[in-house]
């Protein structure tokens, strides 16, 4: 009976002291304000510390550690292409050696459309703006989600840097991040509990807030894309319609764009015959051809014009660089950092 409640007692006591080093990992974040997001992304494997016992809260982020902390945190893959190789580190980046520890980091952050600086510093510390914009590509990178357009006034807008104010804007109007009395402080150096408040927060978004659903393009039957080699540089992208009774069925390509993850966005419009005019009639391939770089992989979407004549593709969120033609860059309403889970909904 003794040795049982010794047994016990030592068991009792080894479990209250994993959950005491669980939960209290670190003895320099108790009280600050990041304090319940630095553990649950502790708890989650995304961040640690820079010893067992502290976590700097205050410390500065560097390109290198932020980089890593998207990566972990929304699960960024590097993944090859169509048939090009997941490329080196060192084929991106000046500056990123491919025996770095982040090096892995880096090229998964690129493949998913961050933009981040060829020429980067790993070792530089990075601005609330620098991470913010970051950031919000990285929730981009698991789909679009629709924002009230809702502009939020800042103390110090005119120090946002014009291309990363978008970036800011969605944050804050999804409450993934804040203002301090009104002043963002875009050219501050980020500390380690800012940038751990502001990935939780959009870790937790990307979980309960739904995405939109893509629009699919209007499907064209007998539509088909073949790609021929040219030489090592260049190949041929050929767009059919198949065989069509005369020469008045034809296809042309209405634009190409080039996107950030390699893919070469070959929009095409289907003609047919023009009313009351003669074709003769001879059958003949409806067809149009193109030449793209052989480092992109081409994508075929139906295009068509709009009322004011601007090309237009079927939504499928492929280019996220734009924030109207397209469909590209969307925004988001409806959440709350702060309520369960459960109760978040998408507001489209």
């Amino acid at each position: 009976m003794m040795k049982k409640r010794l047994l016990f007692l030592f068991s009792f006591l080894l479990a209250m002291t994993m959950f005491a080093g669980s939960v209290f990992a670190f003895a320099d974040i108790r009280g600050d304000k990041g304090e319940t997001d630095i553990l649950a992304l502790k708890e989650a494997g995304i961040v640690s510390g820079v010893t067992a016992e502290l976590f700097a809260p205050r410390g500065k982020v560097s390109y290198a550690h932020g980089i890593q902390m998207l990566v972990k945190g929304f699960d960024l893959k590097a993944e090859p292409s169509g048939s090009k190789p997941i490329p080196k580190a060192s084929d991106i980046f000046a500056n990123v050696k491919d025996s770095a520890w982040y090096s892995g980091a880096f090229v998964a952050a690129h493949l998913n459309g961050l933009p981040i600086p060829k020429d980067v510093n790993p070792n530089e510390k990075m601005t609330k703006e620098q991470f913010a914009h970051l950031l919000f590509n990285a929730i981009l990178s698991k789909g679009d989600f629709a924002f009230i357009e809702l502009y939020v006034m800042m103390e110090d807008e005119k120090d946002v840097s014009p291309e990363m104010m978008e970036s800011i804007q969605k944050l804050l109007v999804a409450k993934i991040a804040q203002l301090d009395n009104g002043y963002f402080y875009p050219k501050k150096e980020i500390t380690r509990s800012e940038a751990a408040q502001m990935l939780h927060k959009a870790i937790r978004f990307v979980k309960t807030v739904e995405p939109i659903p893509p629009l699919k393009p209007p499907l064209d039957p007998g539509v088909t894309m073949s790609v021929s080699k040219v030489n090592d540089e260049v190949n041929k992208v050929t767009v059919s319609w198949g065989e069509k009774p005369n020469p008045g069925y034809r296809v042309s390509i209405s634009k190409i764009e080039f996107t950030e993850n390699g893919q070469a966005v070959i929009y095409y419009t289907l003609h047919e015959p023009e009313p009351g005019k003669m074709y003769p009639q001879v059958i003949t391939e409806a067809k149009a051809h193109t030449f793209i770089s052989a480092e992109y992989q081409p994508v075929l979407i139906n295009g068509f014009a709009d009322d004011a004549g601007r090309v237009r593709g079927g939504g499928t969120g492929v280019d996220r660089g734009s924030a109207s033609e397209g469909g590209g860059k969307a925004g988001f309403s409806g959440f709350d950092p702060n309520a369960p889970a459960s109760s978040q909904t998408a507001v489209q």
